[in-house]
């Protein structure tokens, strides 16, 4: 019988591979787009983090989620950071989420409020993804829009807690194999997380409107 984390990951693999093709994404890392897009795509984790993060004081003393709220795995200040670099020190007053995003962040502040274990699908699928795929993204953005080595406009990407992003990732799969949940909670969560990245996925298509290529 297949780990609990190994039937996570291969549920949601599909849902994750239409993520990182979206066109939105492809054209981002294709060099295709401005990084006014780029911005724009940043201003949209920062909602979807501000829901993730907000209510991690309380869901530490969670038996079910508490295992999983690490510190050194908090992106929200490096988003600030990035996004004071991208527009300026009046930032706040300048983003907006999208429609999709909003749906996204509302999701996960309602999992984080009345549902742990379906927190920790939202948890999951954004922390280990930037951990992994994220790293693409930070090295095609500072070579295509210039920015400085893990510097301001990539900080997001850069875990500088995390030493062995390897070991913590197995680490933190071996938490999941240890999801304290009988097969019924289980299969809710592998259904959140496929919900997760149909929503991520909903924020590309969104942006992906926003940012059509010129034909």
């Amino acid at each position: 019988m297949d780990s609990f984390s190994t039937v996570i990951r291969t549920a949601s693999h599909e849902q994750h591979v239409e993520a990182e093709t979206s066109t939105f994404m492809s054209d981002l890392l294709g060099g295709r787009l401005g990084v006014a897009a780029y911005a724009r795509y940043t201003e949209q984790l920062w909602f979807v983090y501000e829901a993730l993060e907000a209510g991690t004081e309380r869901l530490a003393a969670d038996p079910v989620a508490g295992p999983f709220i690490r510190p050194e795995l908090f992106r929200l200040a490096a988003l600030e950071r990035d996004l004071a670099h991208l527009r300026g020190p009046d930032w706040r007053a300048g983003v907006s989420a999208l429609p999709a995003t909003r749906e996204y962040a509302e999701r996960v502040r309602e999992c984080a409020e009345s549902w742990p274990a379906g927190y920790v699908a939202h948890h999951y699928t954004r922390y280990l993804g930037d951990l992994s795929g994220g790293q693409i993204i930070r090295d095609r953005a500072e070579r295509t829009w210039g920015f400085a080595k893990k510097g301001d406009g990539v900080r997001f990407y850069v875990f500088e807690g995390i030493g062995n992003p390897a070991a913590f990732k197995r680490e933190y799969r071996e938490l999941l194999d240890g999801f304290a949940a009988d097969e019924l909670e289980k299969q809710r969560v592998v259904a959140e997380c496929r919900r997760a990245f149909a929503l991520n996925t909903a924020v590309f298509g969104a942006l992906g409107e926003e940012f059509p290529l010129s034909a």
